[in-house]
């Protein structure tokens, strides 16, 4: 049982990367209604909530540094039996990489921070091992590709574990005007090359010519260091994903942008956690959302990657 002393952090990003032709509309709408939520239901003091938007006029943006340094200093904070959230929504994407002593190219899933400084699942892995043990540290993704995310977790709900809910959510009226939560590779080398200048297929040369030390660890290391670094503790990590990792997550802009914008996992979480005010586990909450999203027409099937015992422990708690 945690004591009065331990302390709930949080760190919310969204990014709806504001006219560009990547832009989304509901991903600073799931994070502040987030913020609400952990503070009236779960506790969070909201001075322990750390709000990151690429909204106009925000004095820091979430970019791929910032976002890091933000989880750096959450993390340097825990304690064993603190609680800590990372909740993001925004683009997704996958990368081609090359594991030795093969030739042939894997996808690594990433999220995409407002200045396309990739953060991959290997600077997950990194940041969640350095967790104490006994404190939680749970990642919600609402973004494309997002299974995964962190790097070698035990995969509890998923596509090899397909799972169904009874709950039955009440809903209104179904949106009709959705963006996919992803950038192709492609377009995301194709932008980097207009940067740099520099002719080349190779994504870590644009990286880590953009930006440096501050790149992700995907790109930064040898293939051969990469293997090197551990696999995630035991009984460390949760990421509950917005899909698969081959699937895509939506950005909705109901009514042509008359209605409140929204990312549709954030807002099945926020449907679960609202019409289910008791205590709820990590698996509840995930087949719940699954069933939400099913129940209105949506191609995307939430995941749960943690240990057996967060799998049935309580939703941050």
């Amino acid at each position: 049982m945690k004591d009065t002393q331990t302390k709930k952090l949080a760190l919310l990003v969204g990014c709806n990367y504001a006219n560009t032709p990547n832009e989304l509309h509901g991903c600073i709408n799931d994070v502040l209604a987030m913020r609400q939520v952990l503070i009236s239901r779960f506790g969070f003091d909201p001075n322990r909530i750390n709000l990151l938007t690429d909204a106009p006029g925000s004095l820091v943006m979430p970019t791929g540094a910032n976002i890091k340094d933000a989880l750096d200093h959450m993390v340097d904070q825990a304690e064993p039996g603190d609680v800590l959230y990372f909740h993001y929504s925004g683009h997704g994407t996958r990368v081609p990489s090359i594991k030795p002593p093969h030739t042939f190219h894997r996808l690594d899933e990433a999220i995409v921070p407002c200045d396309f400084n990739l953060i991959t699942d290997l600077d997950f892995r990194n940041i969640v091992n350095r967790v104490p043990k006994g404190a939680t540290f749970t990642i919600l993704s609402d973004s494309c590709h997002s299974g995964g995310l962190i790097d070698k977790e035990k995969e509890q709900i998923g596509p090899s574990s397909l799972q169904n809910s009874n709950f039955t959510p009440t809903l209104t009226s179904i949106p009709t005007i959705t963006k996919s939560k992803t950038i192709p590779f492609e377009s995301i080398l194709l932008h980097l090359s207009s940067l740099t200048h520099i002719n080349t297929p190779d994504l870590a040369t644009h990286f880590l010519e953009l930006f440096g030390d501050t790149a992700s660890l995907r790109f930064r290391f040898p293939s051969h260091e990469i293997d090197s670094i551990p696999s995630l503790h035991e009984d460390t990590g949760i990421l509950l994903s917005g899909c698969q990792a081959n699937e895509t997550s939506a950005d909705m802009n109901p009514n042509g942008g008359k209605g409140k914008a929204y990312g549709a996992f954030s807002n099945a979480i926020e449907i679960v956690l609202k019409e289910n005010q008791g205590d709820l586990s990590n698996k509840e909450v995930v087949l719940m959302a699954r069933n939400v999203l099913k129940i209105q027409g949506f191609v995307q099937h939430p995941c749960l990657y943690c240990s057996d015992d967060h799998a049935n422990s309580l939703f941050l708690k």
